[in-house]
């Protein structure tokens, strides 16, 4: 299974490079050009034999023992495949529902039942409770898992993130429903953005509860050579900042956006006339702000991050003369 895919002549012959990111790392369009990579939902259909075959031309790359003929579009490729499907650090693959490339398709269905006007307390509870399990799946799975994490953990974590994000909003539901200043139609306008900070603060809990054996444990560090060289708590502290940052960015988009959206479309004669068609249109521009909002939040920091080992455990900067080491940031 291939995907064709128009290239300038310098992507068409850049070098392979087993293991690191096809475009610049330093810059925020080469994360951009990266994340499309890693998200795209085309990998969710590759077949176990495409798999192992992307498995094997690697290894093989890695030994030297590379048939004649193999290019480096064919090995990037390759490598694309495998990183979409397969843990980096555990080496298994992940759920499809939970990869990263599975992100939009099985999330744009919770966005929507986010955002449906005229909620009720209950529908607030399930929906929250569905978008935040989701979340606390995907942040698991796509987790830095150099350090093990035991299922109690994980429960702990999951059972805090989802308390937060369901008392957040129906603490914000409960009071513009009882705020008498607002005006029917203010007060409908007003709970279609509350979503937007009970998801926010809330995915932050779900980052750092699910993660929070990382900050105990510390993370892998590597030298310039791939070797690890120690385990830090401190580049722990900064991959989940940083991941916690995209998790606040991510909804921006994605939950104030179409409320203004169709808070305009509404008005048109055609969905007035059409209210069948109010849902199908809402779904479109839900998945319209998702599939904008994932690269563009996930490209704020590489997923390969680096720190200077000034910075870290006196153990690690004695371990190596590097003055750079990079650590897995997780997604």
């Amino acid at each position: 299974m291939s995907f064709p895919k128009k290239m300038s002549m310098s992507e068409e012959y850049l070098p392979f490079r087993l293991g690191e990111p096809r475009f610049d790392q330093s810059t925020f369009n080469g994360r951009l050009r990266h994340f499309l990579n890693v998200i795209d939902p085309r990998t969710l259909f590759v077949s176990e034999s495409r798999l192992n075959a992307s498995v094997r031309m690697l290894e093989q790359f890695k030994n030297g023992s590379l048939p004649p003929g193999v290019t480096d579009a064919q090995l990037w490729e390759a490598q694309k495949i495998k990183q979409a499907i397969i843990h980096p650090d555990t080496g298994e693959k992940i759920f499809m529902p939970f990869r990263m490339s599975g992100y939009i398709p099985f999330g744009t269905p919770v966005v929507v039942g986010l955002l449906l006007p005229n909620q009720t307390l209950l529908s607030t509870v399930f929906w929250q409770w569905l978008n935040q399990s989701h979340n606390a799946c995907v942040n698991f799975s796509n987790r830095n898992a150099s350090q093990p994490t035991s299922g109690t953990k994980f429960f702990q974590g999951y059972l805090g993130a989802v308390t937060s994000a369901v008392s957040i909003a129906v603490g914000l539901s409960v009071f513009v429903q009882k705020a008498e200043r607002f005006s029917p139609a203010t007060r409908l306008l007003v709970q279609r953005f509350i979503p937007f900070p009970a998801v926010a603060s809330a995915n932050v809990c779900n980052v750092v509860l699910m993660r929070y054996s990382e900050l105990k444990e510390g993370i892998s560090v590597h030298d310039d050579q791939g070797t690890v060289v120690g385990t830090s708590q401190v580049a722990a502290r900064h991959a989940i900042m940083e991941t916690a940052m995209t998790r606040v960015v991510l909804p921006m988009p994605i939950l104030v956006l179409p409320p203004i959206v169709m808070a305009f479309l509404e008005r048109l004669s055609l969905l007035q006339r059409h209210k069948r068609l109010v849902l199908p249109v809402h779904s479109l521009v839900c998945l319209a702000a998702f599939s904008l909002a994932l690269p563009l939040a996930i490209s704020l920091f590489p997923q390969q991050s680096q720190i200077h080992v000034s910075l870290l455990e006196p153990e690690i900067a004695a371990a190596t003369a590097c003055k750079i080491v990079t650590y897995n940031k997780g997604l």
